[in-house]
């Protein structure tokens, strides 16, 4: 069995199956990852950003704030102990914390570029409005405050995008998303 495949195992089976932050949006993010890689120029490490992809998320096991900083310290544990090269770990780990959108960090190789892309594209389009209702219901928000989410962080996620496909994708995906939030304004008049 290949190391791809047997993380995949252990991420099946440890993450949540909620399809906000869990096994749904991970395996999405991957599926996305991958087709990402197809429209690039460039020469992509698909072992890496699978790794990537199937562990980014791996942190929120154990805290929502601050969760790439400790999926990095999950993915690098993983990939030590099973003697994964240095230089595939360090690209592994800057894709993980280059994803977060919060956390401000620059991505140092074509599949941390992919990947931060990949998880923003699924925060957007019909999926990601579903994603903004589901978390926000589960945490006990309010829709104003959805609509507020929508408006000053997710429909800014277009602007951040890396490649050219992704520009794309993010443009198409947005446009659902404006379309909602329009009715989804109308029709709540309170906020």
């Amino acid at each position: 069995m290949d190391l791809v495949t047997t993380i995949e195992k252990i991420v099946r089976i440890i993450m949540p199956k909620d399809d906000v932050h869990g096994l749904g949006h991970v395996l999405r993010v991957r599926k996305l990852a991958l087709e990402i890689a197809k429209h690039v120029d460039k020469s992509v490490d698909l072992e890496i950003l699978e790794l990537a992809a199937l562990l980014h998320d791996i942190g929120r096991l154990q805290s929502e704030k601050g969760h790439a900083k400790m999926s990095v310290e999950v993915a690098k544990s993983i990939l030590e102990l099973i003697k994964y090269p240095r230089e595939k770990i360090e690209k592994v780990v800057n894709a993980i914390l280059a994803h977060s959108f919060s956390e401000n960090v620059r991505p140092i190789c074509i599949e941390a570029q992919i990947l931060s892309d990949a998880d923003k594209l699924d925060a957007l389009g019909a999926i990601g409005i579903a994603r903004v209702i589901a978390y926000g219901g589960s945490i006990g928000r309010n829709f104003c405050y959805d609509l507020k989410h929508f408006k000053e962080k997710i429909l800014k996620l277009k602007n951040l995008m890396y490649t050219d496909y992704d520009k794309m994708l993010a443009d198409r995906k947005s446009k659902i998303i404006e379309r909602f939030v329009k009715e989804f304004e109308e029709e709540l008049s309170e906020c």
